[in-house]
């Protein structure tokens, strides 16, 4: 007899415990981020991460799917060829691949700013106390001088034309016509004659993340220019829309993390630069602050931006984080600095059988 049940064994505290005494640790609880517990569990679109065997082919198994999940013995070689040359430990991304693959991205954007390309006034550095209050603190621009040569670059050109296809509010629907889908499509195809873009390929390509370059481009069209609802229903949203050109959700600024952007609007009158909180070590481009503005009377109260990359770069890394580490901070290396990437995936909609679209994806400043 349990303790405390009683002869009758029927009360609702004999009932509970004798309920608890059967279930396993995973009826109780898994971690939504682990397949701990998990293996082979159906496919739900709710997941955060996936723990059955076709997580691999859609890209979205949870970090430590191959550790808890691997298959062991004469199985594991047999699938290892089967699948494509598949191996775990081959195919995993390490943070030291990070490192390295960062590094190799920093050194290949060679259409970044010179360091006499842009001059910059950062001002009035605000303390973390500051930043909410929305007081400019800065009479001046942020951007005293920027070459606009840079733009004639062709993923800068091709990246500037993408800017003016979107509502900024959430909540109303996106009207994509078909010169704006031409225009994403010519900003992919600039950006992978890119070698910077061609090097990111080769290691995702290596690490069996993507079979070939077309698989590649077709992914990240859908990651990052692929339609979803913040607001009610309508289709008003996308990873690049959020990320490269800003939003105004709830009367705040939302996303908004590009250098580019800022600059023509800034130059236009539209954005009001107020201070910055933070301000990277790098004593050459590309550079990172984090920024307190005004868009249109509509405020960012820490808005962290690459600043004198080249739209590629940024491109790149915020893909990279996006495939390797979603929803962690994932750790680089530029120059020799450290520096981290916050991303994460759209959980409420999916396209392709389960992939993620990119919800936000941006430097974090301290």
């Amino acid at each position: 007899m349990l303790p405390g049940c009683g002869l009758a064994g029927t009360g609702w505290w004999c009932i509970l415990r004798t309920t608890l005494l059967f279930l396993s640790s995973k009826d109780l609880y898994t971690d939504p981020d682990s397949c701990k517990e998990r293996c082979e569990e159906p496919y739900n679109e709710n997941d955060k991460c996936h723990c059955n065997a076709e997580c691999e082919m859609y890209h979205n198994c949870c970090e430590d799917y191959y550790r808890h999940c691997q298959p062991s013995g004469e199985w594991a070689k047999e699938s290892a060829h089967t699948r494509e040359g598949f191996s775990s430990r081959q195919d995993t991304i390490t943070d030291e691949d990070l490192l390295h693959i960062s590094e190799q991205l920093y050194q290949a954007d060679h259409n970044k700013a010179q360091p006499t390309d842009i001059t910059i006034k950062p001002q009035y550095q605000a303390s973390p106390d500051e930043t909410g209050d929305q007081e400019d603190r800065s009479p001046q621009p942020l951007y005293k001088y920027v070459n606009e040569k840079l733009f004639s670059k062709p993923t800068y050109a091709s990246f500037i034309k993408l800017l003016d296809n979107y509502q900024r509010a959430t909540g109303r629907e996106e009207d994509v016509t078909a010169e704006e889908l031409r225009e994403q499509d010519s900003f992919l195809k600039e950006v992978m004659k890119t070698e910077l873009m061609k090097k990111l390929f080769t290691f995702l390509h290596e690490k069996n993340r993507y079979g070939s370059k077309q698989e590649f481009v077709a992914d990240l069209k859908e990651m990052w220019f692929g339609l979803y609802s913040r607001g009610d229903g309508e289709r008003d949203s996308s990873g690049f829309e959020h990320v490269f050109s800003g939003e105004v959700k709830k009367g705040k600024v939302s996303g908004f993390h590009n250098w580019i952007r800022f600059y023509l609007l800034e130059k236009q009158g539209i954005i009001n630069y107020f201070s910055h909180n933070f301000n990277g070590p790098w004593d050459t481009y590309p550079d990172v602050l984090g920024l307190q503005f005004s868009w249109d009377g509509f405020y960012k109260e820490v808005g962290s931006a690459f600043i004198g990359c080249s739209p590629e770069f940024e491109f790149g890394l915020y893909t990279l984080c996006f495939v390797a580490r979603p929803g962690k901070a994932c750790h680089l290396s530029l120059g020799g600095y450290s520096i981290s990437i916050q991303t994460y995936a759209w959980t409420k909609s999916t396209y392709s059988s389960g992939k993620k679209y990119i919800a936000t994806a941006y430097v974090i400043s301290p």
